[in-house]
């Protein structure tokens, strides 16, 4: 080869490699941790009322002073600006104003996913329902009522051995953080809704009086009993769905708790009839005459004539269902609507009732359902009112701690397992909020996407596997950690995959807990912010969280 020419080879490859040397520190430059992240905060609150729009402006002074460039604005009236009063759009706009001048950007929180009070008071029967199949009702008069006889309770013994005898019941004190639980046996029909209810009086107790429906390890219900430490003897209730299950066990009682006492009688379980039924297409009603119970069985055979509604019945509504405490919210129990009858039937004739019924989670949570078509139209409508009043320059999708899913005749019908249609819904989701701001940046909290947190099998009330739900998410959908505990497996999990991150942190703990996370972190690309995350409007450290941040090494 020519000198000359060899001369010219070296030459090119000499400049190849500077370029790629040069692009390589680019492209580690734009995908790996900035070494100060930015400072972010949460605050959720309710726009409506002008004093705390006020709060809230002192608070984006005080963080802009101490450093903070963006928060994310959670407001439930978000999901409904078409209802709310002039006002609220003036009050709003002083407070954007108020983020600009503190060189804060506003990011509001949207799709209420998971918790969706503020979307089901548009519709409450969009909430995601369980169904129940064939449950049995009795004709008195012209009306035809759930059977109430009651399940029998069958006690083995004290579960533990904190309890003593009173007047139809049990009682424990100072239980010192033992376990003081009693546990029945329950022979249950499957595809049925039961209504527990116990009473419950409590004298300085330390800790969380619970009852529990459990098969195996996997509880059928979730509801708080709202006990207060300090009670006189008071009725409680929680409702579950008994689905594919014939036996489980109750558990009534405390676990954990340290002090006081606890007494708990007169615990019952019967049918729950219609409460909170959910009426829509995707979440029919069918009822027919029964059969005559088999002999010595006390079954009834199926497969008798199909009633119409409008024809032979009233349509049936629940008046109470999705509309207490508030428009959209639900309680965990009242007394069942019955089915009120157009032509008379003979008087104790049996009825089956196949419907699908909402079961609240905690204190009160309750989902959308996914696949029903006026859900996307409401979200639609959602992003843009918001992009209108906000801007489109980022939004927060709120899909998080989704606990009832995949479980009603709309799910069922698509044959996708969990994690399969939450990724097509976040799709959806994700293209709804492109179309509304072609240009805006997109986060999700990282909990119902991650395989280290909710995102796996037998979660709550949701049937099926959540897995491969992060399918759904583009990578340039920033993710919001939450989970302390699993950072080092969760953060290099989402980077991977080419997500920005945000540390969810504080959490109402002592700050020095955000050194963990810093921590782990530490050499995971992408990582682009640190979000103060309060719950209970905590706002004493904010300056000090910054001043941890800026001070980790």
């Amino acid at each position: 080869m020519k000198l000359p020419r060899l001369i010219e080879l070296l030459g090119i490859a000499l400049v190849a490699f500077i370029a790629l040397i040069v692009a390589s520190d680019a492209l580690g430059q734009a995908t790996s941790r900035p070494k100060e992240p930015e400072l972010w905060l949460y605050c959720s609150t309710n726009l409506q009322v002008t004093e705390n729009v006020e709060r809230v402006g002192a608070l984006l002074d005080r963080a802009g002073a101490a450093g903070y460039t963006r928060m994310v604005l959670a407001d439930s009236k978000l999901a409904r600006l078409g209802t709310v009063p002039d006002h609220y759009f003036t009050d709003a706009r002083r407070l954007i104003e108020r983020a600009r001048a503190a060189k804060i950007k506003l990011i509001p929180s949207i799709f209420g996913v998971g918790y969706s009070d503020a979307m089901l008071f548009h519709d409450p029967n969009l909430a995601e329902a369980l169904p129940v199949r064939r449950a049995r009702f009795v004709v008195q008069g012209d009306r035809a009522v759930a059977d109430r006889r009651r399940v029998e309770l069958r006690t083995p013994g004290w579960k533990d051995d904190l309890w003593r005898v009173v007047a139809g019941g049990f009682a424990c004190r100072d239980p010192a953080g033992g376990n003081a639980r009693v546990v029945f046996e329950l022979e249950l029909e499957p595809w049925q809704a039961y209504h527990v209810e116990l009473t419950v009086a409590t004298a300085e107790f330390v800790g969380v009086p619970e009852a529990k429906v459990l098969v195996g390890d996997r509880s059928l219900c979730f509801s708080y009993l709202g006990c207060k430490p300090t009670q006189d003897a008071t009725r409680h209730h929680v409702v579950f769905h008994s689905q594919e299950h014939a036996r489980a066990k109750l558990y009534v009682g405390a676990w954990g708790a340290t002090a006081g006492e606890l007494a708990i009688r007169d615990v019952a379980i019967e049918a729950a009839g219609l409460v909170n039924v959910v009426r829509r297409e995707g979440a029919p009603i069918e009822i027919a005459r029964a059969s005559a119970p088999a002999a010595g069985a006390g079954e009834v055979q199926g497969g008798g004539a199909p009633l119409v509604e409008g024809v032979d019945f009233e349509p049936v509504v629940d008046p109470r269902s999705g509309q207490v405490p508030w428009p959209g919210g639900f309680e965990i129990w009242h007394e069942p609507p019955a089915i009120v009858l157009k032509r008379p039937l003979p008087e104790g004739s049996l009825l089956d009732v196949s419907f699908h019924s909402v079961v609240t989670v905690h204190d009160g949570q309750v989902t959308i359902c996914p696949s029903e078509p006026r859900t996307m139209v409401l979200l639609a409508d959602e992003v843009r009112r918001v992009r209108d009043l906000f801007g489109g320059d980022a939004f927060f999708l709120s899909h998080d701690e989704i606990r009832v899913w995949n479980q009603d005749e709309s799910c069922r019908r698509r044959e996708l397992d969990a994690g399969s249609l939450l990724a097509d819904h976040l799709r959806g989701c994700i293209d709804l909020a492109r179309a509304a701001a072609p240009k805006a940046e997109l986060w999700i909290w990282s909990d119902m996407v991650d395989p280290h947190h909710n995102a796996h099998a037998d979660y709550y009330l949701a049937r099926g596997d959540f897995a491969g739900s992060w399918e759904g998410l583009a990578p340039e959908v920033g993710v919001a950690c939450w989970y302390r505990e699993r950072a080092a497996e969760s953060l290099p999990f989402f980077a991977a995959r080419g997500h920005p991150l945000l540390l969810a942190a504080y959490y109402d703990a002592p700050v020095e807990q955000v050194d963990a996370w810093l921590d782990a972190a530490r050499d995971v690309p992408g990582v682009r912010a640190v979000m103060y995350t309060t719950w209970q409007s905590r706002y004493d450290e904010l300056e000090r969280f910054a001043q941890r941040v800026r001070a980790w090494k």
